[in-house]
């Protein structure tokens, strides 16, 4: 059995300075995807200096303010994680930035380790993030595509959301994406970072590895948790009847095409050709989503 300490980081055990949540390609022990999380009490201001890496300024709940490179981007943000999407900002590498907020609020800064700076910093609009229902029945989940290939650009960097009613299953059938295969699979490591609605609410969150990489973990998440995911099979991800479940999803690996390729463990991904003879729940989508 892996020690799943180091793949399962419950809330407050991976804070640094002022993140609630510090999550770099060295203490993850690999080479491209991090996350921070800041929360900002009304008035404050966090200077965020991007170095190596580009970010972006993901608001989970409340609104701020951007400033870099002579730009300035007010981001309306959102209520909670389950309201709405939310609008956002790109930040390319080597940038300094500062992130005010006048009532407040928390914040996801996912990024990516990149050698590229072609890009610069820009807003992105919440009417443009494509919104996608994946699955059917006990599968059904919402997808938030904020930053993927297709629906924003970026060097390296792929960031989504998914959320899943109580008691639904997403992440799922199982997947991997660890092996450079064109075409069929892109090698990504990937960060979930996990809200849980209610008090109280719980999931739970499985990885899984192949005979010759092994890794074994079935952690029970709740709000503020975070699972690394280096390489296997991932998935489900079970929200518990009662307690709907939000994943933010951060990837990004070695591959200069920034595709985004998955192949599903062959034992269940039968289950996808369940899925044409099945509703969508009728929960989805969540908050003025629908």
């Amino acid at each position: 059995m892996t020690n799943t300490s180091k793949y399962h980081l419950p809330k407050g055990t991976s804070a640094d300075g002022p993140y609630d949540l510090l999550v770099t390609p060295e203490s993850a022990g690999w080479g491209y995807s991090g996350l921070r999380i800041l929360t900002l009490r009304p008035g404050e201001t966090h200077a965020l200096s991007t170095g190596d890496s580009e970010f972006l300024v993901l608001p989970l709940t409340g609104s701020c303010t951007v400033t870099t490179d002579g730009k300035t981007f007010e981001l309306t943000g959102r209520t909670s994680v389950f309201a709405s999407t939310t609008d956002f900002a790109y930040l390319p590498r080597e940038s300094e930035a500062l992130i005010s907020s006048a009532d407040g609020g928390t914040f996801a800064l996912p990024s990516a380790r990149t050698e590229r700076s072609s890009l610069s910093a820009r807003y992105g609009p919440k009417e443009n993030v494509p919104v996608e229902l994946r699955g059917a029945g006990a599968c059904s989940r919402q997808v938030n595509n904020y930053c993927l290939p297709g629906t924003f650009e970026a060097e390296q960097l792929l960031v989504c959301e998914v959320l899943t009613p109580g008691g639904n299953w997403s992440s799922y059938p199982p997947h991997k994406h660890d092996t450079a295969r064109p075409g069929e699979e892109s090698e990504l490591e990937e960060i979930y970072y996990f809200q849980v609605s209610g008090e109280g609410g719980f999931a739970y969150q499985r990885v899984y590895g192949t005979e010759d990489r092994p890794i074994d973990v079935l952690a029970e998440v709740r709000s503020g948790h975070t699972v690394l995911v280096p390489h296997g099979w991932h998935g489900p991800s079970i929200a518990a009847p009662g307690y709907d479940l939000y994943y933010l999803n951060v990837m990004a690996g070695p591959g200069q095409d920034r595709a985004w390729l998955i192949c599903d463990d062959p034992a269940h991904g039968w289950v996808r050709g369940t899925w044409e003879s099945q509703d969508v729940d009728d929960r989805l989508p969540f908050g003025e989503n629908r």
